[in-house]
């Protein structure tokens, strides 16, 4: 018996120290700064015929899934704003008709013509086919509809950040091809458009052309980063986040939200959260007022476990890049987090990959000290996926020694993969793209905060 009790003891003792012990990854990624693929370049070339619709891209057009937004640019004419789909490629038998709209930027450029249009009344689960461009060049795509929101409904997401358009973005977005997902969580910084002269918006049509190949095919849902912002008082343009609003609608309305940055959306036994880090959200301003409604009135968790928020910039990061930028929102909102008892927030900004335990600082004040952050069973686990790929190289700056909170950390480019099985678990996975696309770098159980809120992932 006593030998029995010491064989416990010592696991017990081996478990503790393993869910404690951060890993800074030893593999190192060349810190080579590569430039934006050349305009010119396969993955930017247009699609042939006359005025062919491209940059083709679809997000969810509703808060549940029966809707789908269908976006594309045509390049010389406005052309047909209608979209025809149906449930086979020969049968095209439905209708929708959207809207068209350019922009100017700078004085010198001149978006294509940028065409919107919702799918509605969908079944879920369903593949539909689709096509636009009629009356000029037509091309056809087709998209299944995420599952009935519900408590056992599995769902996979794809995890990208800071994407870019360099070579490194490429293959970040191969790699998630090859490993697949229903849709894709965004967690802001497409184009980097502004990275650019004049924040040549040439680089928006570029950067769409490139990600077409996954985003006419399932939804992409968007969190805004500070590349979108492109603000440029200095060539006249001092409208927040214009190229992003005018190319990327977001279904913001149906989430009861006043502004098209901050929406929830619900997909399978997940109700996802997009905050914008580069808004107003002090106490009482619409994204303030917005969040604590959503969660105190409309995230029901007996129906989709999975409480997911994305937010540009990380409220918890060891890296010396973007060192605690993000702490002013942490502070206003971590507490109504951890209160909700959030699975999961994701955020980009941070040009490296890092995954926390489960960590707060909602404790902390002045007259205590008690200013590190604590394993707290109720608070979520922090994935910083800033690691798309884009020209401004990684962040390799670690802090060390490595916190306790820091689970695992490692300044590559990647792509991760959050696999939801049921109520109580899900399935994480991160892969470097210099590995095989099978290959996974890190990767956790996590179990349900609502329906299984163990002590430890």
């Amino acid at each position: 018996m006593a030998r029995m009790l010491a064989v416990l003891l010592l696991l017990a003792a081996h478990a503790a120290t393993s869910a404690s012990a951060g890993v800074t990854s030893p593999y190192r990624r060349s810190l080579l700064m590569l430039p934006d693929m050349p305009l010119d370049a396969d993955v930017f070339r247009a699609p042939e015929g006359d005025n062919a619709p491209e940059q083709v891209h679809i997000t969810q057009g509703d808060l549940t899934g029966r809707a789908m937004t269908i976006s594309w640019a045509t390049p010389k004419h406005p052309g047909s704003n209608v979209v025809r789909y149906g449930l086979s490629a020969d049968n095209l038998n439905l209708t929708a008709e959207g809207t068209v709209q350019r922009y100017t930027w700078g004085g010198t450029y001149q978006s294509p013509y940028i065409h919107h249009a919702t799918l509605t009344g969908l079944e879920h689960s369903t593949v539909y086919h689709y096509a636009v461009g009629h009356g000029y060049t037509v091309r056809s795509f087709s998209f299944k509809t995420p599952p009935k929101p519900g408590p056992d409904v599995p769902i996979k997401f794809g995890l990208i950040g800071d994407l870019g358009q360099t070579f490194h973005s490429n293959d970040t977005l191969s790699h998630y091809e090859a490993n697949g997902g229903d849709a894709v969580l965004f967690i802001g910084d497409l184009s980097y458009a502004d990275d650019h002269p004049g924040h040549d918006n040439r680089r928006w049509d570029s950067w769409a052309r490139f990600v077409e190949r996954s985003v006419a095919y399932q939804p992409w849902i968007w969190t805004a980063g500070n590349h979108e912002i492109d603000y440029a008082p200095e060539i006249g343009e001092t409208v927040p986040f214009k190229p992003f609003t005018n190319r990327y609608p977001t279904p913001f309305r149906a989430a009861n939200s006043t502004e098209p940055l901050w929406y929830s959306v619900r997909m399978g036994s997940a109700h996802v959260i997009m905050l914008s880090s580069y808004s107003s959200y002090g106490k009482y301003m619409p994204q303030w007022t917005w969040l604590q409604d959503e969660l105190a009135t409309r995230v029901d968790r007996a129906a989709t476990p999975w409480l997911i928020v994305c937010v540009h910039t990380p409220w918890y990061n060891t890296n010396d890049y973007h060192y605690m930028e993000g702490e002013t929102m942490r502070v206003q909102f971590e507490r109504w987090l951890v209160d909700a008892k959030v699975d999961l927030v994701l955020s980009g900004h941070v040009h490296s990959y890092e995954r926390t335990h489960r960590i707060s600082n909602v404790v902390f004040d002045i007259d205590n000290g008690k200013a590190a952050p604590q394993i707290n069973a109720s608070a979520p686990v922090y994935v910083n996926i800033g690691d798309g790929g884009n020209t401004e190289g990684l962040a390799n700056s670690f802090r060390s020694p490595q916190p306790e909170y820091s689970a695992f950390r490692e300044a590559s480019y990647g792509h991760a993969t959050l696999d939801i099985k049921n109520r109580t678990h899900a399935y994480y996975e991160w892969h470097r793209n210099q590995d095989g696309v099978k290959v996974v770098a890190d990767k956790a159980w996590f179990t349900n905060r609502y329906y299984l809120p163990t002590n430890t992932n």
